[in-house]
């Protein structure tokens, strides 16, 4: 680890964070400063600064804080499911730069497409939002490339209008990747739990995925996140959430299956890559059985290394019996109520957006 983490380390908290509980920083210097809130194991740890997002609750209200990603100006860019703003541009300061949007009340996907030097968005309307009389309401689910100002290039629509779907199948997709070659993979993670593949243009090529396959290794549950996986430098591989089964699960760029990874008791969004590490939201950290309902705030945030789960920000210590990771949950005091999101910067914080988390603006998590 870089010397001034590990300098840090030894002389503020000294592996405070270790335990399930979520340690308190020290006051050292004025009697009556707040303590700060530090969460993580081992050596992934943070300081949460929940207040980082400088909006106004009035000019640019918030719903859901679904999904953000880094472009290559240092720009963090938002998608949520207000109907006044779909988009909002932070800088990392937490300052509010611009926001757009109204044509996706269902924004829950963003990912950035870096393309000749040049960014673009993929944004997912999943197709279900808030109503003025704040009951969910569904329509047509959409994938649009737009440039990084909302100018739309191109739709990519319901599959039963290129017969890829029969008529009455619901489309509601939640995430895209983008490939090496700039094929575009889409969820239909609200949907029918396919992974559908487009070429650049956004012309079909396959699906693998749903329900029912002969081998059960195909089938997805929640299909709601997709991602490439790049840290094996010449075999790059789409991994695609299946969150009902808490699980990530592997395949190659054509959807030839490879692995499973078990994440027990972690309903995780999408993958989010860096370095070595995968990191994700956790949703919920209870099956949405019996007295848990699905609105019941019990998320938190998960990190493996070399997937191996090695921190659980706002929740308890990972734990491995005989290899075999044990069940996690959220920390009593509820640092995080439902983590959907993780974006990475260059320092390794972390910035965390939520679901049904009270209109909460996103939060960051310094890494120390």
């Amino acid at each position: 680890m870089p010397t001034r983490r590990n300098f840090i380390k030894k002389t503020t908290i000294a592996g405070a964070a270790l335990t399930a509980v979520p340690t308190f920083g020290f006051n050292t210097l004025k009697k009556n400063k707040p303590a700060d809130t530090i969460l993580g194991h081992g050596e992934y740890q943070y300081k949460v600064h929940n207040d980082w997002a400088q909006i106004s609750s009035v000019r640019t209200p918030l719903l859901n804080c679904h999904e953000m990603e880094m472009d290559s100006k240092g720009r963090l860019i938002m998608i949520g499911d207000h109907p006044q703003n779909n988009v909002l541009i932070f800088d990392k300061s937490g300052k509010l730069l611009d926001y757009w949007g109204t044509a996706y009340p269902g924004g829950h996907g963003l990912t950035i497409s870096k393309e000749g030097g040049e960014d673009f968005l993929f944004l997912a309307d999943s197709g279900w939002y808030l109503n003025k009389t704040g009951k969910w309401t569904k329509h047509n689910g959409r994938i649009s490339k737009t440039t990084m100002d909302g100018k739309v290039l191109f739709d990519i629509g319901h599959p039963q209008t290129i017969g890829v779907y029969e008529p009455g199948l619901n489309f509601c997709p939640t995430e895209v990747a983008v490939g090496p070659k700039g094929d575009i993979y889409v969820a239909d993670g609200y949907g029918q739990d396919f992974i559908l593949q487009y070429n650049h243009k956004g012309e079909f090529i396959r699906k693998w995925g749903g329900h029912d396959n002969e081998d059960p290794n195909y089938n997805l549950q929640n299909a709601h996140g997709v991602a490439i996986d790049y840290r094996e430098k010449n075999n790059p591989m789409v991994v695609c959430t299946s969150r009902n089964e808490q699980s990530f699960k592997w395949f190659t760029l054509e959807g030839k299956y490879v692995k499973t990874l078990k994440l027990p008791n972690m309903q995780v969004c999408r993958p989010v890559f860096d370095d070595v590490n995968l990191y994700a939201g956790v949703c919920w950290s209870q099956p949405i059985v019996g007295k848990t309902n699905w609105k019941d705030h019990t998320g938190f945030v998960t990190i493996l290394e070399n997937d191996k789960v090695v921190s659980n920000p706002g929740g308890t210590t990972p734990e491995y019996k005989n290899g075999e990771l044990q069940k996690s949950y959220q920390l009593e005091n509820k640092p995080i109520l439902h983590g959907h999101d993780v974006c990475v910067d260059e320092d390794k914080n972390l910035y965390i957006c939520q679901w049904n988390a009270n209109k909460t603006a996103p939060i960051k998590l310094e890494r120390v």
